[in-house]
């Protein structure tokens, strides 16, 4: 029940999760061009929509994962309906959803404050950079399509670079026919994977994950030639990877946003060293 006259709050359906992306392209965050789907899956009652006499206005995202760990992101307000409160209600009702689990977020600078007034702590800060694609690389022969490397193999790789189970999303995030995805597999293991998907403008890697960083840089290097050439490109790095931050110099990318990857509850101890690519400031 809202304290706010005319203000509801309810699950979206998975055909207006449609309508957060577009409100998401709307602040500039370049989303991808299929990822509501994925999204859905995720956690099909982890969107959540605020109504102002019937008409959305505010949403925001609460995915769990697992049974420890959960995700917020989209949180949204229609400008013209700022300032009134309605955020902060929906805010309310989303923690409320996670609460018990650990809790994380990419905050944007502007709000940074706030989520720490809600117990959110720094982790460190992901840098979003941009380039441009290149065809010609030498080394991309040792990538292989994704495609090719059973599921649970993936499945069991990703899981040490995540907090909890997210098989469902990832299921999906690596099968969409407009991505592209490739592993490296060395002494018969899974040693890296990366994933390139369409946005509004141009191609996004994430995530991108490997054990040494010139697998990464292979990785890198075939995602960025599976796309158009001249193509703009996007990567997602956490700052406290030296060799991300390299790898991104290395191909004259600059920095275009920022967010801080905070944590409510203790945060999980990632092998930072080894992510050279968020999957997604929305899901995690």
């Amino acid at each position: 029940m809202s304290i706010i006259p005319g203000y509801s709050i309810r699950n979206m359906s998975r055909n207006e999760i449609g309508l957060a992306i577009e409100w998401a392209a709307a602040e500039g965050w370049n989303p991808g061009l299929e990822d509501a789907e994925c999204f859905y899956r995720a956690d099909p009652e982890g969107f959540l929509v605020g109504l102002k006499d019937g008409e959305p206005v505010a949403c925001i995202s609460v995915v769990r994962y697992g049974g420890s760990f959960g995700f917020l992101g989209f949180y949204i307000v229609k400008p013209k309906y700022r300032g009134r409160g309605l955020g902060l209600e929906l805010w309310k009702a989303g923690l409320q959803r996670l609460d018990g689990r650990v809790v994380g977020l990419d905050g944007v600078v502007a709000q940074q404050d706030n989520y720490r007034k809600s117990g959110f702590a720094l982790a460190y800060r992901n840098i979003r950079y941009m380039g441009v694609s290149c065809s010609s690389r030498d080394n991309i022969h040792e990538a292989v399509p994704l495609s090719s490397i059973p599921f649970e193999e993936v499945a069991a790789f990703d899981q040490a670079f995540f907090p909890d189970d997210r098989r469902a999303f990832l299921h999906c995030w690596i099968s969409r026919e407009g991505s592209r995805a490739f592993g490296i597999r060395q002494n018969g293991t899974l040693s890296g994977y990366g994933l390139i998907r369409p946005c509004r403008t141009g191609y996004k890697i994430g995530p991108l994950f490997a054990d040494r960083p010139e697998l990464a840089e292979t990785l890198f290097s075939t995602l960025e030639s599976s796309v158009p050439e001249a193509s703009p490109i996007f990567l997602d790095i956490p700052e406290v990877n030296p060799a991300a931050l390299e790898l991104v110099q290395r191909h004259e990318m600059s920095v275009v946003f920022e967010t801080a990857r905070m944590y409510k509850g203790a945060a999980p101890q990632l092998p930072v060293e080894r992510i050279f690519g968020v999957t997604t400031f929305e899901l995690g």
